[in-house]
Protein backbone atom coordinates (compact mmCIF):
# COMPACT_ATOMS: atom_id res chain seq x y z
CA UNK A 1 0.00 0.00 0.00
CA UNK A 2 1.14 3.27 -1.05
CA UNK A 3 2.32 5.51 2.05
CA UNK A 4 2.98 9.06 2.17
CA UNK A 5 5.47 10.39 5.21
CA UNK A 6 3.40 11.70 7.93
CA UNK A 7 3.54 15.51 8.82
CA UNK A 8 3.79 17.84 11.64
CA UNK A 9 0.21 18.42 12.59
CA UNK A 10 0.45 22.17 12.89
CA UNK A 11 1.64 21.51 9.52
CA UNK A 12 -1.29 20.03 7.81
CA UNK A 13 -3.81 21.99 9.56
CA UNK A 14 -2.25 25.48 8.75
CA UNK A 15 -3.17 24.53 4.91
CA UNK A 16 -6.38 22.51 5.29
CA UNK A 17 -8.37 24.45 6.93
CA UNK A 18 -7.33 28.11 4.66
CA UNK A 19 -8.30 25.35 1.88
CA UNK A 20 -11.36 24.08 3.45
CA UNK A 21 -12.56 28.00 4.33
CA UNK A 22 -11.52 28.85 0.43
CA UNK A 23 -13.64 26.14 -0.90
CA UNK A 24 -16.46 26.79 1.74
CA UNK A 25 -16.71 30.36 0.37
CA UNK A 26 -16.34 29.78 -3.23
CA UNK A 27 -19.24 26.92 -2.73
CA UNK A 28 -21.80 29.59 -1.31
CA UNK A 29 -21.71 32.09 -3.72
CA UNK A 30 -22.96 29.53 -6.06
CA UNK A 31 -26.41 30.21 -5.62
CA UNK A 32 -25.72 34.05 -5.28
CA UNK A 33 -24.53 33.87 -8.98
CA UNK A 34 -26.69 31.31 -10.27
CA UNK A 35 -29.86 33.39 -9.30
CA UNK A 36 -29.62 36.11 -11.76
CA UNK A 37 -29.11 33.58 -14.99
CA UNK A 38 -32.71 31.72 -13.56
CA UNK A 39 -34.22 35.28 -13.71
CA UNK A 40 -33.05 36.21 -16.87
CA UNK A 41 -34.83 33.32 -18.22
CA UNK A 42 -32.24 30.39 -17.50
CA UNK A 43 -34.00 26.97 -15.42
CA UNK A 44 -31.85 25.86 -12.17
CA UNK A 45 -31.29 22.26 -14.11
CA UNK A 46 -29.93 24.29 -17.41
CA UNK A 47 -27.74 26.48 -14.60
CA UNK A 48 -26.11 23.45 -12.66
CA UNK A 49 -25.24 22.45 -16.07
CA UNK A 50 -23.93 25.26 -17.45
CA UNK A 51 -21.68 25.10 -13.93
CA UNK A 52 -20.15 21.82 -14.01
CA UNK A 53 -19.81 21.67 -18.08
CA UNK A 54 -17.88 25.35 -17.61
CA UNK A 55 -15.77 23.55 -15.07
CA UNK A 56 -14.97 20.94 -17.03
CA UNK A 57 -14.02 22.15 -20.22
CA UNK A 58 -11.34 24.59 -17.72
CA UNK A 59 -9.78 21.66 -16.10
CA UNK A 60 -9.74 19.41 -19.91
CA UNK A 61 -5.69 20.19 -19.53
CA UNK A 62 -5.39 19.16 -16.48
CA UNK A 63 -7.15 16.29 -17.32
CA UNK A 64 -5.45 15.41 -20.13
CA UNK A 65 -1.74 16.17 -17.67
CA UNK A 66 -3.22 13.22 -15.30
CA UNK A 67 -4.72 10.67 -17.73
CA UNK A 68 -2.98 7.74 -17.15
CA UNK A 69 -5.23 7.65 -14.00
CA UNK A 70 -8.20 6.76 -15.99
CA UNK A 71 -6.88 3.56 -16.52
CA UNK A 72 -5.34 3.29 -12.99
CA UNK A 73 -8.59 4.60 -11.13
CA UNK A 74 -11.56 4.15 -13.33
CA UNK A 75 -14.17 3.35 -10.37
CA UNK A 76 -12.97 5.91 -8.07
CA UNK A 77 -13.27 8.99 -11.08
CA UNK A 78 -16.61 7.65 -12.12
CA UNK A 79 -18.03 7.35 -8.11
CA UNK A 80 -16.79 11.03 -7.42
CA UNK A 81 -18.85 12.33 -10.48
CA UNK A 82 -22.00 10.22 -10.05
CA UNK A 83 -21.65 11.38 -6.97
CA UNK A 84 -19.93 14.50 -5.73
CA UNK A 85 -20.94 16.32 -8.68
CA UNK A 86 -23.52 14.85 -10.14
CA UNK A 87 -25.68 13.17 -7.38
CA UNK A 88 -25.61 16.23 -5.15
CA UNK A 89 -26.89 18.80 -7.80
CA UNK A 90 -29.45 16.76 -9.39
CA UNK A 91 -30.76 15.48 -5.68
CA UNK A 92 -31.05 19.13 -4.48
CA UNK A 93 -32.89 20.64 -7.69
CA UNK A 94 -35.17 17.49 -7.79
CA UNK A 95 -35.75 17.91 -3.72
CA UNK A 96 -36.28 22.02 -3.81
CA UNK A 97 -38.96 21.00 -6.55
CA UNK A 98 -40.93 19.64 -4.24
CA UNK A 99 -39.89 21.14 -0.56
CA UNK A 100 -39.11 24.57 0.09
CA UNK A 101 -35.54 25.48 -0.48
CA UNK A 102 -34.24 25.89 3.55
CA UNK A 103 -35.90 22.65 4.45
CA UNK A 104 -34.20 20.93 1.17
CA UNK A 105 -30.49 22.37 2.16
CA UNK A 106 -30.86 21.43 6.05
CA UNK A 107 -31.17 17.95 4.51
CA UNK A 108 -28.52 17.94 2.14
CA UNK A 109 -26.47 19.23 5.30
CA UNK A 110 -27.47 16.46 7.15
CA UNK A 111 -24.57 14.66 5.47
CA UNK A 112 -21.55 15.90 8.09
CA UNK A 113 -23.54 13.33 10.50
CA UNK A 114 -24.22 10.80 7.92
CA UNK A 115 -20.39 10.95 7.26
CA UNK A 116 -19.38 10.17 10.93
CA UNK A 117 -22.30 7.07 11.08
CA UNK A 118 -20.63 6.18 8.14
CA UNK A 119 -16.69 6.08 9.55
CA UNK A 120 -17.58 4.57 12.98
CA UNK A 121 -20.51 1.79 11.72
CA UNK A 122 -19.14 1.35 8.05
CA UNK A 123 -15.53 1.88 8.25
CA UNK A 124 -15.19 1.02 12.40
CA UNK A 125 -12.85 4.07 12.61
CA UNK A 126 -12.91 6.20 15.81
CA UNK A 127 -14.43 9.79 15.91
CA UNK A 128 -13.64 12.24 17.77
CA UNK A 129 -16.12 13.90 20.61
CA UNK A 130 -15.15 17.17 19.43
CA UNK A 131 -16.30 16.65 15.57
CA UNK A 132 -19.19 15.17 16.73
CA UNK A 133 -20.30 18.07 19.12
CA UNK A 134 -19.26 20.39 16.71
CA UNK A 135 -21.48 18.85 13.61
CA UNK A 136 -24.39 18.97 15.88
CA UNK A 137 -23.71 22.24 16.79
CA UNK A 138 -23.57 23.41 12.92
CA UNK A 139 -26.68 21.51 11.84
CA UNK A 140 -28.28 23.32 14.71
CA UNK A 141 -27.24 26.55 13.15
CA UNK A 142 -27.93 26.01 9.80
CA UNK A 143 -31.43 25.17 10.43
CA UNK A 144 -31.84 28.84 11.78
CA UNK A 145 -29.96 30.37 8.56
CA UNK A 146 -32.49 28.77 6.60
CA UNK A 147 -35.18 29.06 8.66
CA UNK A 148 -36.67 25.90 8.23
CA UNK A 149 -39.49 26.53 10.35
CA UNK A 150 -41.22 28.84 7.05
CA UNK A 151 -41.46 25.82 5.18
CA UNK A 152 -42.04 22.68 6.70
CA UNK A 153 -44.42 21.09 3.87
CA UNK A 154 -42.66 17.90 3.61
CA UNK A 155 -43.28 15.90 0.07
CA UNK A 156 -41.83 12.35 1.18
CA UNK A 157 -40.26 12.04 -2.31
CA UNK A 158 -38.64 15.40 -2.09
CA UNK A 159 -37.75 14.59 1.46
CA UNK A 160 -36.14 11.15 -0.30
CA UNK A 161 -34.23 13.62 -2.85
CA UNK A 162 -32.63 15.79 0.05
CA UNK A 163 -31.71 13.13 2.26
CA UNK A 164 -30.37 11.37 -1.23
CA UNK A 165 -28.07 15.15 -1.55
CA UNK A 166 -26.72 14.39 1.81
CA UNK A 167 -25.67 10.93 0.96
CA UNK A 168 -23.74 12.39 -1.95
CA UNK A 169 -22.42 14.78 -0.17
CA UNK A 170 -20.68 11.94 2.15
CA UNK A 171 -19.25 10.60 -1.63
CA UNK A 172 -17.74 13.84 -2.13
CA UNK A 173 -15.51 14.11 1.11
CA UNK A 174 -15.00 9.69 1.42
CA UNK A 175 -13.89 8.86 -2.31
CA UNK A 176 -11.77 12.54 -1.90
CA UNK A 177 -10.03 10.42 0.94
CA UNK A 178 -10.07 7.59 -0.80
CA UNK A 179 -7.98 9.03 -3.58
CA UNK A 180 -4.85 8.91 -1.56
CA UNK A 181 -5.21 5.05 -0.88
CA UNK A 182 -3.62 2.39 -3.12
CA UNK A 183 -0.92 1.38 -5.13
CA UNK A 184 -1.85 4.37 -7.80
CA UNK A 185 -2.98 7.43 -5.42
CA UNK A 186 -4.65 10.14 -7.13
CA UNK A 187 -3.49 13.68 -7.12
CA UNK A 188 -6.91 15.72 -6.01
CA UNK A 189 -6.62 18.04 -9.18
CA UNK A 190 -7.03 15.02 -11.43
CA UNK A 191 -10.09 13.70 -9.14
CA UNK A 192 -11.66 16.97 -9.04
CA UNK A 193 -11.25 17.25 -13.12
CA UNK A 194 -12.37 13.99 -14.15
CA UNK A 195 -15.14 13.70 -11.68
CA UNK A 196 -16.31 17.24 -12.95
CA UNK A 197 -15.86 15.45 -16.71
CA UNK A 198 -17.95 12.99 -15.54
CA UNK A 199 -20.73 14.94 -13.51
CA UNK A 200 -20.93 16.85 -16.90
CA UNK A 201 -21.99 14.03 -19.55
CA UNK A 202 -24.63 12.72 -16.32
CA UNK A 203 -26.04 16.13 -16.41
CA UNK A 204 -26.14 16.29 -20.30
CA UNK A 205 -28.05 13.14 -20.63
CA UNK A 206 -30.16 14.47 -17.50
CA UNK A 207 -30.92 18.09 -18.29
CA UNK A 208 -31.07 18.30 -22.12
CA UNK A 209 -29.12 21.52 -22.45
CA UNK A 210 -30.04 21.79 -26.10
CA UNK A 211 -33.20 22.75 -24.96
CA UNK A 212 -31.67 25.83 -23.08
CA UNK A 213 -31.72 29.64 -24.87
CA UNK A 214 -27.81 30.11 -24.32
CA UNK A 215 -28.56 33.59 -26.21
CA UNK A 216 -29.14 35.21 -22.56
CA UNK A 217 -26.02 34.73 -21.92
CA UNK A 218 -24.99 37.37 -24.41
CA UNK A 219 -27.80 39.86 -22.79
CA UNK A 220 -28.18 41.46 -19.27
CA UNK A 221 -29.16 40.31 -15.78
CA UNK A 222 -29.73 42.15 -12.96
CA UNK A 223 -28.45 41.58 -9.15
CA UNK A 224 -30.11 43.71 -6.64
CA UNK A 225 -30.96 46.28 -8.93
CA UNK A 226 -28.25 46.85 -11.00
CA UNK A 227 -27.87 45.63 -14.67
CA UNK A 228 -24.59 43.70 -15.78
CA UNK A 229 -23.62 41.43 -18.44
CA UNK A 230 -24.98 37.93 -18.05
CA UNK A 231 -21.58 36.80 -18.66
CA UNK A 232 -20.10 38.19 -15.51
CA UNK A 233 -22.35 35.86 -13.00
CA UNK A 234 -21.48 32.92 -15.10
CA UNK A 235 -17.87 33.36 -15.45
CA UNK A 236 -18.29 33.75 -11.55
CA UNK A 237 -19.85 30.62 -11.14
CA UNK A 238 -18.27 28.29 -13.11
CA UNK A 239 -14.32 29.56 -12.46
CA UNK A 240 -14.59 30.50 -8.61
CA UNK A 241 -17.73 28.41 -7.20
CA UNK A 242 -16.96 25.41 -9.10
CA UNK A 243 -13.39 25.29 -10.39
CA UNK A 244 -11.73 26.59 -7.55
CA UNK A 245 -14.58 25.36 -5.33
CA UNK A 246 -14.07 21.68 -5.67
CA UNK A 247 -9.88 22.01 -6.54
CA UNK A 248 -9.64 23.39 -2.88
CA UNK A 249 -12.13 21.29 -1.48
CA UNK A 250 -10.67 17.84 -2.10
CA UNK A 251 -6.91 19.44 -1.48
CA UNK A 252 -8.27 20.09 2.14
CA UNK A 253 -10.04 16.45 2.51
CA UNK A 254 -6.34 15.06 2.17
CA UNK A 255 -5.19 17.40 4.70
CA UNK A 256 -7.75 17.20 7.17
CA UNK A 257 -10.18 14.64 8.57
CA UNK A 258 -13.28 14.07 6.06
CA UNK A 259 -15.38 14.58 9.36
CA UNK A 260 -13.73 17.99 9.78
CA UNK A 261 -13.74 19.14 6.50
CA UNK A 262 -17.37 18.62 6.06
CA UNK A 263 -18.47 20.44 9.31
CA UNK A 264 -15.90 23.38 7.84
CA UNK A 265 -18.24 22.86 4.94
CA UNK A 266 -20.98 23.77 6.48
CA UNK A 267 -19.95 27.14 6.08
CA UNK A 268 -20.97 27.36 3.27
CA UNK A 269 -24.76 28.17 4.13
CA UNK A 270 -23.50 31.17 5.96
CA UNK A 271 -21.03 32.47 3.08
CA UNK A 272 -24.94 31.93 0.86
CA UNK A 273 -27.12 33.68 3.43
CA UNK A 274 -24.51 36.36 3.45
CA UNK A 275 -23.81 37.19 0.34
CA UNK A 276 -27.22 37.35 -0.51
CA UNK A 277 -27.76 39.80 1.70
CA UNK A 278 -24.93 41.86 -0.04
CA UNK A 279 -25.36 41.00 -3.33
CA UNK A 280 -28.85 40.38 -4.09
CA UNK A 281 -30.94 42.34 -1.09
CA UNK A 282 -32.20 39.66 0.44
CA UNK A 283 -31.33 40.85 4.46
CA UNK A 284 -30.55 38.89 7.25
CA UNK A 285 -32.99 38.29 10.16
CA UNK A 286 -32.15 37.90 13.63
CA UNK A 287 -31.97 33.88 13.89
CA UNK A 288 -30.07 33.59 10.28
CA UNK A 289 -27.23 35.64 12.30
CA UNK A 290 -27.18 33.73 15.20
CA UNK A 291 -27.21 30.51 13.03
CA UNK A 292 -24.52 31.75 11.46
CA UNK A 293 -22.77 32.29 14.75
CA UNK A 294 -23.70 28.61 15.41
CA UNK A 295 -21.91 26.88 12.56
CA UNK A 296 -18.94 29.21 12.98
CA UNK A 297 -18.42 27.75 16.28
CA UNK A 298 -19.34 23.96 15.54
CA UNK A 299 -16.86 24.36 12.65
CA UNK A 300 -13.87 25.73 15.08
CA UNK A 301 -14.86 22.64 17.74
CA UNK A 302 -14.39 20.48 14.67
CA UNK A 303 -11.48 21.75 13.55
CA UNK A 304 -9.45 21.79 16.54
CA UNK A 305 -10.27 18.18 17.50
CA UNK A 306 -7.59 15.72 18.07
CA UNK A 307 -7.52 11.99 16.68
CA UNK A 308 -9.44 9.48 18.62
CA UNK A 309 -7.34 7.05 20.67
CA UNK A 310 -6.57 3.70 18.99
CA UNK A 311 -5.83 0.67 20.14
CA UNK A 312 -2.03 0.56 19.67
CA UNK A 313 -1.54 4.55 20.85
CA UNK A 314 -3.20 2.83 24.21
CA UNK A 315 -0.62 0.37 23.79
CA UNK A 316 1.94 2.78 23.51
CA UNK A 317 0.90 4.70 26.57
CA UNK A 318 0.97 1.89 28.63
CA UNK A 319 4.77 0.74 27.61
CA UNK A 320 3.38 -1.92 25.70
CA UNK A 321 5.35 -3.33 22.53
CA UNK A 322 3.81 -1.57 20.18
CA UNK A 323 3.88 2.14 19.35
CA UNK A 324 1.92 4.39 16.95
CA UNK A 325 1.55 8.10 15.25
CA UNK A 326 -1.23 9.41 13.02
CA UNK A 327 -0.10 10.06 9.32
CA UNK A 328 -2.43 13.24 8.68
CA UNK A 329 -0.88 13.05 5.31
CA UNK A 330 -4.22 13.61 3.40
CA UNK A 331 -6.05 14.29 6.61
CA UNK A 332 -7.20 10.60 7.29
CA UNK A 333 -6.78 8.78 10.92
CA UNK A 334 -4.65 5.75 9.78
CA UNK A 335 -2.87 4.28 13.14
CA UNK A 336 0.56 3.46 11.88
CA UNK A 337 2.17 1.81 14.74
CA UNK A 338 5.19 -0.72 15.03
CA UNK A 339 5.33 -4.64 15.12
CA UNK A 340 1.90 -6.37 16.45
CA UNK A 341 -0.47 -3.17 15.33
CA UNK A 342 -2.77 -3.09 12.41
CA UNK A 343 -3.39 -0.52 9.49
CA UNK A 344 -6.16 0.45 7.22
CA UNK A 345 -5.73 -0.64 3.90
Amino acid sequence: MHSSPSRPRGQVRALGLPLALVSAFAFGGSGTAAKPLIEAGLSPLHVVWLRVTGAAVVLLPLAYRHRAVVKQRPWLLLGFGLLAVAGVQACYFAAISRIPVGVALLLEYFGPLLLLGYIKFVQRRPITRAAAIGTGVAVAGLACVVEVWHGLNFDPLGVLFGLGAACCQVGYFVLADAGREGEHPVDPLALSAYGLLTGAVVLTVLTRPWEADWGLLAGRAVMNGHSLPALIPAAWMVLIATVLAYLTGVVSVRHLSPQVAAVVANLEAVVAAVSAWFLLGEHLGTAQVIGGFLVLLGAFAAQTSKPAATTADAASATGGVGTASVAEDGGALDAVAGSGSARRD
